[in-house]
């Protein structure tokens, strides 16, 4: 496969197409960051305002990872990503002709569904490679689409640059950047890729079944103890959108009453869910289905991998948001030093994510991977937090890169698991794990933004006060990492057929198998054994 990858036939064909629409999708996501000190110039935004720009920014990419899961399982890869990519340029369009600060939080909170189009991939690759080959091609999916982040980051400020004309700030004589250009050009750019893909892919290859669950409206389980563990691990995602509301509500976004009516909403969005779920699952909870045992799977397995993703991808996106900062607060670097620095974190992404999966895919035991490279991230962490002044630079930057190898490869041999959990329901179930992704990082910023003001007892912080939060901020992380490296080598199980030429179900019908139970019998709810 190694060799094949530079070719543009067949599957390999599916995959650039795939991960360059993942790339516009996050170069959209994150097209605000390099430009909001133009943004936030030119409306006279203060710095909570800014910031809580970029919390709307990902609020919406929690539920919008599920319903992209669902949709995905029920209309197929081509159709939801490219619809996905032409909704892009609206929000885009609106941010970037908006003329005050509320039009400029709802075109956030509307962007953060974009970046749930990398659910949409998962399963388009998974599709097209086999079981033996999804490691790597899903790392290289993932990885090179991810870049996007970086890009943004790189290209967004020069060409705003360009689309100013040479025009400067008349006070400072400093360059202007037409960031409205440059944001809306980005979503135009998206939809017409969308329509490019639209014409150029298909959902699996000629002669396969696109496999599709009864019913799209929530995930299916194959045993009761299942179902309620599904109610469970539901909680955290509307409980972080809570969290995310009282954040909002402390910026001064809104008032109390409002977040209350906020937070009702979101438990009703969960009680939605779980209607939907057991609207899905009702005749295996009444005892009227009960599934062979070669249908079965553990739901405990996609719960292990939603903890991998909150520990590696939140854990990402969280360092990625305060390492230009903490490189330039512990060794007095200037604001370009640290963020060229900083920025070799991301870079990452185009070699570790794929090798992950690759090493997932060689080692022959993608559990054992797993659990190596999430210990490998929390050891990782726990050094990174001994990182102080007193460092030597080069050491430092080592480590950093270092510790993005594992925190990345973690991420690509995730998703080397959740397309071999159940095929059918693979859209459901990536959908999930990466929005316990945006879990992770909701809550990891959270803890970082309220270290500092907890250690100086809601005083000013010192410069003494930031680097003590900074190293709890990293122990905290590797501890986290550490616990679900252990949950990984004693409870993730190796799925079946993990390197196996075909998927296990490849030639069968898209219908699940099921046995019914006739009323007048005693139901035996049946444990899953795999």
């Amino acid at each position: 496969m190694l060799k094949e990858i530079v070719s543009f036939n067949g599957r390999y064909k599916i995959l650039h197409m795939t991960w360059f629409a993942f790339f516009l999708s996050f170069v959209v996501w994150f097209n605000l960051a390099p430009l909001a000190t133009q943004v936030k110039a030119d409306f006279g935004l203060t710095v909570a305002q800014i910031r809580t720009l970029a919390i709307c920014n990902v609020a919406l990419t929690v539920p919008a990872r599920i319903i992209i899961g669902m949709l995905l399982d029920k209309y197929g890869p081509r159709i939801t990503y490219s619809l996905l990519l032409i909704y892009a340029a609206i929000p885009c369009l609106i941010f970037a002709s908006a003329q005050n600060f509320s039009q400029l939080v709802a075109a956030r909170l509307a962007l953060g569904v974009v970046g749930a189009g990398f659910v949409i991939g998962i399963r388009m690759v998974a599709e097209w490679f086999p079981p033996k080959e999804i490691g790597l091609a899903e790392g290289i999916y993932g990885g090179w689409g991810n870049f996007g982040s970086a890009a943004a980051a790189f290209t967004l400020p020069v060409i705003a640059g360009w689309l100013s004309f040479g025009a400067a700030n008349p006070q400072t004589g400093e360059a202007l950047l037409n960031w409205r250009l440059g944001i809306g050009g980005t979503g135009i750019i998206a939809a017409l890729y969308g329509v490019l893909y639209y014409f150029n892919v298909q959902d699996n290859p000629p002669g396969k079944v696109y496999q599709k669950p009864k019913s799209a409206r929530g995930i299916e389980v194959t045993s009761k103890r299942d179902f309620w563990f599904l109610m469970l691990m539901n909680l955290p995602l509307s409980g972080i959108l809570m969290v995310l509301a009282w954040r909002l509500h402390k910026v001064k976004l809104y008032d109390i009453n409002t977040m209350y009516i906020v937070w009702a909403c979101l438990i009703g969005l969960y009680l939605f869910q779980a209607y939907n779920c057991l609207m899905v699952n009702k005749d295996l909870l009444t005892g009227r289905k009960t599934y062979a045992a070669k249908d079965r799977y553990s739901f405990s397995q996609v719960a292990i991998l939603e903890l991998t993703y909150i520990v590696n991808f939140g854990s990402e996106l969280a360092v990625v948001s305060m390492l230009p900062a903490f490189f330039e607060g512990t060794f007095a670097l200037s604001k370009a030093q640290a963020g060229m620095i900083a920025a070799s974190y991301a870079f990452m992404n185009l070699m570790s994510r794929p090798g992950g999966g690759l090493i997932s895919d060689r080692l022959g035991s993608r559990k054992r991977t797993m659990a190596v490279l999430t210990a490998g991230m929390g050891i990782g962490y726990l050094m990174m937090g001994s990182v102080g002044g007193g460092w030597w630079l080069p050491l430092a930057i080592l480590l950093t890169m270092a510790c993005s190898f594992f925190v990345q490869a973690g991420e690509g041999s995730t998703f080397a698991i959740v397309p071999l959990i159940k095929r059918r329901i693979t859209g459901q179930v990536a959908g999930n794990v990466g929005a316990y992704g945006n879990v992770g990082a909701v809550a990891y910023l959270t803890i970082f933004s309220l270290l500092p003001e907890w250690l100086s007892g809601e005083g000013e912080p010192t410069a003494a006060t930031i680097a003590q939060a900074n190293t709890i901020f990293f122990q905290i992380m590797g501890i986290a990492g550490l616990i679900v490296a252990f949950l990984c080598w004693f409870f993730l199980k190796e799925p079946k057929g993990s390197f196996a030429e075909h998927h296990e179900d490849e030639d069968t019908q898209p219908e699940p198998q099921f046995e019914t139970v006739e009323p007048s019998y005693p139901y035996v709810s049946g444990e899953p054994n795999s």
